[in-house]
């Protein structure tokens, strides 16, 4: 996910089945590039960890991204494709997101993530310098943030 891309107003998802749509075309590595926006991969992530819980769905789409960029002809590299320390951060704050209390509807929940603290895409600069987040080696491993510690109340405050 490019973190520099211009900010977006999303269309909030009116029902569930667009959703499960997106995630089956995703696990299906038929989700056309186009349509794997900052929304999709908060849907994506978000049904994801609900589902699964925090830990399997690390695992699950660290592999379903790596495969999905390959699948359409893409390289997970130091420079493009697959970023583990803003995966891992998305799963962590879908995580926290959930525990706070979402909705119980799958667009609610989804529609809120993606237009809240949790889900904004800035909100990884609450606790990495882009520097830092934009280097190669968080973009292969995991690297600990550089500014404070992840803490909830930091994308609330």
């Amino acid at each position: 996910m490019a973190m520099d891309t211009p900010v977006r107003t999303f269309q909030p998802f009116a029902s569930d089945g667009p959703i499960l749509a997106i995630v089956a075309a995703f696990q299906a590595r038929t989700l056309p590039f186009a349509d794997w926006t900052h929304q999709a991969h908060l849907a994506t992530g978000l049904w994801h960890v609900a589902t699964h819980g925090e830990t399997a769905a690390c695992e699950m789409l660290r592999e379903g991204i790596k495969a999905y960029n390959l699948a359409g002809g893409r390289v997970n590299d130091a420079m493009r494709g697959y970023h583990e320390t803003v995966t891992l951060y998305f799963v962590w704050s879908a995580a926290r997101f959930l525990e706070a209390g979402a909705p119980a509807d799958l667009a609610g929940r989804v529609n809120a993530y993606v237009a809240g603290p949790f889900g904004a895409k800035d909100g990884v600069f609450t606790f990495w310098t882009r520097e830092r987040l934009l280097s190669p080696q968080a973009r292969l491993a995991w690297v600990e943030p550089d500014i404070r510690p992840l803490d909830p109340a930091a994308l609330l405050a």
